[in-house]
C-alpha cells in the first residue's frame, strides 16, 4: 500500500522558499509532525499513512503558501508561528491566520510573529488595551514584542512618540560612576531596548528616530510631575520598581498614550525590605477589564533552546525547595 502524502505547489521557486534556507523550515515541520519530509521539482512529500499527520501537514504547507502569497515571507519565525499558534488541542485551528497577529513595522524588512500562543495574546493585548503587564522569564519574547509593537505606533503615526524607562537597580554588582550627561548614564540600562530595536529596523533608522527625539530614554526617578500624552511608553524591569514608584508612574499616563509593563518577578533585585510594585499592581488591578495582564512562562522562550533548559531548571529547584518569588 502507498502511503506517500504528496502536495503539489505551482513551481520549484515556491518550494524553495517554503523549505527555507538550507531546509531549515523542512527541520522545524519534520521535528513539529515526527516525520521526514521530502521534496522532488515542485513537490514536498510525507511518507506516513495516519490521515491525522497527513492533514496537519497539509494545514502547516497550506498556511506557509498563504503568507508567501500576502507578505512574500517565509522565515522561520512564520514557521515557528504557525506550529506553535496554528493548532488548538493538537488540532489545527482552521481560521488560524498567520498574519493576524503579527506586528508590521512601516520601514521594517521583516514582519514580527508571535512564536508562541501567549505571545499572541500578548500582542492581541497590546492592541485591545491601553495597558498591559507583560510578566514572564527571560527571553520569553515579553520585552521585545513590546519594543515592535512600540515601534509600529510610532511609525504608523498613531503615536508620536516613544518613551523608554526602567528603574536602576543593578542586578547585584555596581555599575560605579558613568560618565556623560543623563542619557549616557541612563542607556547601559536600556541597551536590551535598544538592541530589540535595532532587530526589528535598520540601526540608522533607531539613531534617526532616537537624535530627532521621537524616541525618549527618561528615567523613572525623573516622571513625577509628568504627563505621558500621545506616547507608547515602556517600563522594562517593572519587577525592580517600589510599590511608591509604580504607582506614581501609572498615574504619569495621559490621552492617547499606549503603556507596556514589563518585568520578571523571579528576577527581583530589590533589598528584601522593599515589595516589588510589579507584583503589588498586577495584584490589585486584575479586576480592572481596561487593563490587561498576560502571564509569560518557561514554554515561551525564544531566546534559545539552552535559555529556555536553564530557565527551566532554575523553576524545578524553586518547586523543590519550596521557594517562590517574593511578596506573592
Amino acid at each position: 500500500m502507498n502511503s506517500e502524502y504528496t502536495i503539489v505547489l505551482a513551481d520549484g521557486d515556491l518550494l524553495s522558499r517554503v523549505c527555507g534556507t538550507n531546509d531549515s523550515n523542512l527541520k522545524l515541520i519534520e521535528k513539529h509532525i515526527g516525520v521526514p519530509v521530502f521534496t522532488r521539482g515542485n513537490e514536498i512529500s510525507i511518507d506516513e499513512e495516519d490521515p491525522h499527520i497527513q492533514q496537519e501537514f497539509k494545514f502547516i504547507i497550506d498556511r506557509i503558501v498563504d503568507e508567501i502569497s500576502d507578505t512574500g515571507d517565509s522565515s522561520s519565525d512564520l514557521i515557528h508561528s504557525i506550529l506553535n499558534t496554528g493548532f488548538v488541542h493538537g488540532v489545527a485551528d482552521t481560521d488560524f491566520d498567520a498574519g493576524r497577529y503579527a506586528i508590521s513595522i512601516p520601514g521594517s524588512t521583516r514582519k514580527i510573529y508571535p512564536k508562541t500562543k501567549n505571545q499572541a495574546e500578548l500582542v492581541k493585548a497590546f492592541r485591545k488595551n491601553d495597558l498591559v503587564f507583560a510578566e514572564g522569564p527571560a527571553g520569553s519574547g515579553k520585552t521585545f514584542l513590546a519594543v515592535a509593537e512600540a515601534l509600529n505606533l510610532v511609525l504608523s503615526k498613531k503615536v508620536s512618540s516613544i518613551v523608554l524607562t526602567r528603574p536602576i537597580v543593578e542586578a547585584g554588582e555596581s555599575l560605579g560612576f558613568l560618565p556623560g550627561d543623563l542619557e549616557d548614564k541612563i542607556n547601559p540600562y536600556l541597551r536590551p531596548l535598544y538592541d530589540s530595536m535595532n532587530a526589528c529596523l535598520p540601526r540608522e533608522i533607531v539613531h534617526k528616530l532616537t537624535e530627532n527625539g521621537i524616541i525618549e530614554v527618561a528615567p523613572l526617578a525623573y516622571m513625577r510631575g509628568r504627563t505621558l500624552n500621545n506616547c507608547a511608553v515602556i517600563l522594562d524591569e517593572a519587577q525592580n520598581t517600589t510599590t511608591e514608584q509604580m504607582k506614581m508612574f501609572l498615574t504619569r499616563m495621559g490621552e492617547n498614550a499606549k503603556v507596556f509593563i514589563t518585568g520578571d518577578t523571579s528576577q527581583i533585585d530589590l533589598p528584601k525590605r522593599f515589595t516589588s510594585g510589579l507584583v503589588h499592581a498586577m495584584r490589585i488591578l486584575s479586576d480592572i477589564p481596561e487593563i490587561s495582564m498576560i502571564h509569560l512562562s518557561g514554554s515561551d522562550v525564544v531566546r534559545s533552546s539552552l535559555v529556555k533548559k536553564i530557565v527551566q531548571a532554575f523553576a524545578e529547584n524553586d518547586s523543590l525547595t519550596g521557594q517562590k518569588p517574593r511578596e506573592y
